[in-house]
């Protein structure tokens, strides 16, 4: 866009105002459009697309406070300027809450509306500039995530079969030594992949697409499945695993495959992170407009030192090479991405020796 050439909507109930705005404007190079009302000028700005918007607040019908709101929510980088013969400071202090970028008094002379037009105008491309670097960045990062994790998975994967097909017998007999060896060299290789696999869903999550498929469901259908999934995994560590969740839970707006690696990642982690004849409880109940879910254990716990930095990327408790549990430091931070997508809150409570519980609440999808 030039900022010497502009598309400008005026929306006044006064012919005076509009055209007289739209002789000042055309002469200068502008496209000028007008509007008389509210709802004409809505409906005007979606096939228009203006790069600056001139409202009266008051008009009849649709006040201009709310026209501000609904071109607010349509384009926050459309400039809007608020002409009234009403203004206060009262009112342009709620006009720019609803976005507007100034105001001008009336009546105005060519001179000043021509003044705080230019003066948006700059803003205008300023903002759009800004928002294309952004995208440009955006896109010169996800792609260079895409080559690099490209670059080192190939690789990585074909060490691996390699590897299988050592282990495997097909290139020889291996003594026992070199069999351990490259057993363990093999394990290393494909946790680094999952590594991979994890740090690319993380840096390349976007949470914008993901919610135009947001569909209703049902999180104890949800949490059933996840629990059935890990059951081996709870038997083999001698862990109990239980669900309390009413029968009329009302259903959330969201994703099923995320919402599902949002349960099996915590409750995973309360098998993982237990002792031998532990449990491992899921509760879901509705409160206060909202769905809750509460996975408890009474494991391990946490120190509260390590509390306010669970959710880090790469920020493991335990953060020794060697510790006994295995983990990428990511599995958190995916978790509190997922769970904001879904304009929830993500929480924890924990006692070193006795035990995790994370809350979660989602609000709630009236059908």
């Amino acid at each position: 866009m030039s900022v010497d050439k502009a598309r400008i909507l005026v929306i006044d109930d006064e012919k005076v105002i509009r055209d007289s705005c739209k002789r000042i404007l055309i002469a200068e190079g502008h496209i000028v459009k007008s509007a008389e009302d509210g709802d004409i000028g809505l409906s005007l700005f979606k096939e228009f697309r203006p790069d600056l918007v001139l409202v009266d607040l008051k008009m009849p019908g649709m006040s201009g406070m709310a026209v501000l709101e609904e071109i607010e929510s349509s384009d926050a980088n459309v400039i809007k300027i608020v002409i009234t013969g009403y203004a206060t400071v009262s009112s342009a202090v709620d006009a720019m809450k609803r976005g507007a970028y100034d105001f001008i008094p009336k009546p105005f002379t060519p001179d000043e509306i021509l003044l705080i037009v230019a003066r948006g105008l700059e803003r205008r491309h300023l903002l759009l500039e800004s928002e294309a670097l952004r995208v440009e960045r955006e896109m010169r990062r996800r792609n260079m995530i895409s080559l690099v994790s490209h670059e080192l998975r190939a690789p990585l994967a074909a060490t691996v079969q390699y590897l299988e097909v050592i282990l495997g017998g097909m290139a020889g007999e291996i003594s026992s030594e070199a069999k351990e060896m490259i057993d363990r060299c093999d394990i290393r290789i494909k946790e680094l992949l999952e590594l991979l696999s994890r740090w690319l869903n993380l840096a390349t999550f976007d949470p914008m697409k993901i919610a135009e498929h947001f569909q209703d469901i049902n999180l104890s259908d949800v949490a059933r499945e996840s629990i059935e999934v890990l059951k081996s995994l709870a038997e083999e560590k001698k862990v109990s695993l239980s669900l309390d969740t009413p029968k009329d839970l009302p259903p959330i707006q969201g994703s099923k495959m995320l919402l599902e690696e949002i349960f099996t990642n915590l409750i995973g982690n309360a098998i993982k992170y237990n002792k031998v004849g532990g449990w491992v409880k899921v509760a879901l109940y509705e409160k206060d407009h909202e769905v809750w879910v509460e996975i408890s254990d009474n494991g391990l716990g946490m120190k509260e030192e390590h509390l306010s930095r669970i959710f880090e990327e790469f920020y493991r408790v335990d953060g020794r090479r060697n510790a006994p549990i295995k983990g990428s430091g990511l599995g958190l931070s995916i978790v509190k991405k997922m769970v904001d997508a879904h304009t929830g809150m993500i929480d924890v409570e924990s006692k070193f020796g006795e035990g995790t519980t994370f809350k979660i609440s989602f609000p709630k999808f009236n059908i």
